[in-house]
């Protein structure tokens, strides 16, 4: 057992040390594909902390008078002479208290909810992945619900909560330890005084303990970058099959490419029998040219060739007839400045003319 074990680890090492290699943009793709981004969900709290707080601060004024009106109809409603605990009075009560609520929380509620959508948008873009919601056994699987438990993510996490605690009540009795006495004068103040003082003091606190929060955030990002590019490292051979897998199998290309030379040389050897002439080398090169005056400007090469395929398009010719002229310095140049469909360069005119000629003039004869 321990040697099954022993011989796991070092498996592991090995895959470890081949993993030298960064990932490629297609294995970044696949992966963010998965869901498998950068992204810290501290980013995402400390966003809607901040944007809840902003938007609170903003409308403390708006909520302070609403709250205000709604506690004066309150009371009115409840110090009236005709005031009466009935079904009526309690549906007007609760009518009241939901409206006024609604107009205090919807505002901060809503920019929470952007404030969130905004986070997650930035951090991993528009993603729609439903593979978090399908069933999968793992996820109710005790063993690997213990791994989780003890893995090293796990660690960072209990780790991270336990510096957002030290850094809530660290700033917490640091800033109230300073106002404390002043918090033994608030019973000389009235009420108004004494609850915008204690306002002032904990949105203060509030906002340094955001900003702490916002330097753990982003460092918690930096580090979940680094664990992802880690996790996406690449070992050569991988990096090799998908090379392979992108540009193909190169047997396979070779047969692809063999097949497209055999498809050439048949297309070839079809056009070859309209041919006028074949000039050779006499044996390593072979070009059939083509000439129709009422519909070409200049001879057309229609095939050509090389020692085996040479002498194949000879065989061919001589089965069709077709006069076959050697010319070697003509043959090469041909060969080595044209393709098939190509026209003959101007250059070449004067000598296939000359070839062209004597090819007409030898056809009047037979």
């Amino acid at each position: 057992m321990k040697d099954f074990r022993l011989n796991n680890f070092i498996i592991d090492l090995q895959l470890f040390a081949e993993k030298t290699e960064k990932p490629t943009t297609k294995k970044r793709q696949e992966a963010a594909g998965k869901g498998q981004v950068a992204r810290s969900p501290e980013i995402n709290s400390v966003v809607v902390l901040l944007a809840t707080f902003l938007i609170i601060k903003a409308l403390t004024p708006y909520m302070i008078a609403e709250w205000t009106s709604l506690t004066g109809n309150l009371y009115q409603m409840f110090t009236a002479e005709n005031f009466n605990i009935d079904y009526g009075t309690l549906q007007v009560i609760f009518v009241t208290v939901t409206v006024s609520s609604l107009k205090i929380l919807t505002p901060i509620l809503g920019v929470s909810l952007l404030a969130g959508l905004v986070a997650t948008y930035f951090q991993i873009g528009f993603r729609f992945d439903t593979s978090a919601i399908m069933f999968n056994l793992d996820h109710i699987n005790p063993v690997a619900g213990l791994k989780q438990m003890f893995s090293p993510q796990s660690l960072v996490e209990l780790i991270k909560s336990v510096l957002k605690m030290l850094i809530i009540g660290y700033v917490a009795y640091s800033e109230y330890s300073k106002e404390f006495m002043k918090f033994t004068r608030l019973s000389d103040m009235n009420l108004q005084a004494s609850s915008a003082y204690i306002g002032t003091v904990t949105l203060n606190v509030v906002f340094k303990i955001i900003l702490w929060l916002v330097i753990l955030a982003v460092a918690d990002y930096i580090f979940q970058k680094i664990q992802l590019e880690k996790k996406l490292m690449m070992s050569k051979q991988e990096i090799k099959d998908e090379y392979k897998r992108q540009e193909g199998d190169p047997q396979h290309k070779a047969k692809i490419k063999q097949k497209q030379r055999q498809l050439a040389m048949a297309r070839m050897m079809h056009a070859l029998p309209k041919a006028d002439v074949v000039i050779t080398n006499p044996t390593h090169f072979a070009v059939a040219l083509q000439y129709d005056s009422s519909v070409m400007g200049a001879p057309v090469v229609i095939a050509k060739g090389q020692d085996r395929i040479a002498l194949k398009i000879k065989e061919v010719a001589k089965e069709h007839n077709i006069v076959i002229v050697e010319n070697k310095p003509l043959a090469q140049s041909l060969f080595h400045s044209t393709e098939l469909g190509d026209a003959v360069p101007a250059e070449l005119f004067q000598a296939v003319a000359e070839v062209l000629a004597f090819v007409y003039k030898l056809k009047g004869k037979i």
